[in-house]
């Protein structure tokens, strides 16, 4: 049997991968130290490796597809296939970003002012090429951990790194004074895999669950029994993703309603529809919207 290897990020973006896979239909056990985890795909072989080196293996065609940020397929220059963006984190649905943060006293108040100065990061070519492209000449070292204290100890005069809210790096004494990069998860393939039908079909598969398993985040499904005379009040006060489904009751001037929205809708929702005659409200969660 064909298989399709598929590589998953190692790290900060695992569980939070793996989470999202047991919503799209695959259930992923990973056992204490291995890197080749058990998936119920007899389709799918995983690999589990770090998010840094993913593109690499994708692009030699050691994987034939696997998720990684944005950032570290720039950062290595990789010529793979990006097949979809997936905005999701370890700790959010957010997109994390890349920013340069100098101490909190620092005179350093644009980039212009780092002219010749000394920058600390774990993302080198990126950010080399991110102040050639501004002309502005800058020494950049690799850091190997504990970047934001870099700074603090006098070893460099600013870092580049990567956060969610920003907390981190003000917890440090530090101030951000410019972003360099939006990056977020993305599923990529490799090029010749991707010519391949059979993987490709693959591939577009997981990528179509992946994709509806994050659009239903913090989305619920809401079905409800609406009485013929007040149909038109209700649907006006309805927020959907589309129309709502509605089909009449058997011998009855009533009318099933159901529709998809927010979690935190639901809560100023319910009453008005109570308001409006609406029986039988039933809320339901969603693994998936398509």
């Amino acid at each position: 049997m064909e298989k399709l290897k598929f590589g998953i990020p190692k790290g900060s973006l695992e569980k939070a991968t793996i989470e999202l896979f047991e919503k799209a239909g695959w259930t992923i056990d990973v056992h204490h130290r291995n890197y080749f985890p058990e998936v119920d795909d007899p389709e799918l072989e995983m690999v589990i490796c770090r998010p840094q080196e993913m593109s690499k293996y994708v692009e030699a065609g050691i994987l034939d597809a696997g998720i990684t940020g944005k950032d570290w397929i720039l950062e290595n220059g990789s010529k793979v296939v990006i097949v979809e963006d997936l905005i999701y984190s370890k700790s959010s649905k957010k997109p994390a970003k890349w920013v340069l943060a100098v101490k909190e006293d620092s005179k350093i108040e644009k980039l212009e002012d780092l002219r010749n100065k000394k920058i600390s990061t774990e993302l080198v070519n990126f950010t080399k090429k991110f102040f050639e492209e501004k002309g502005i000449p800058v020494e950049v070292s690799y850091s190997w951990g504990a970047t934001e204290a870099k700074v603090i100890q006098g070893l460099a005069d600013a870092i580049v790194e990567i956060t969610e809210t920003g907390t981190t790096i003000k917890a440090h004494g530090l101030k951000i004074i410019h972003e360099l990069l939006i990056t977020y998860p993305q599923l990529i393939a490799n090029e010749k895999a991707w010519q391949n039908e059979w993987k490709r079909k693959k591939i577009l598969q997981i990528a179509t669950l992946l994709k509806g398993a994050l659009n239903a985040h913090k989305k619920v499904g809401l079905k409800m029994n609406v009485p013929e005379e007040s149909l038109e009040k209700i649907i006006q006060i309805l927020p959907s993703i589309t129309s709502p489904t509605i089909s009449p009751l058997y011998q009855k001037k009533w009318y099933a309603l159901e529709i998809v929205i927010s979690e935190k809708e639901v809560r100023e929702l319910v009453p008005k529809l109570l308001e409006l005659g609406a029986e039988g409200i039933i809320e339901y969660s969603l693994n998936k919207v398509i």
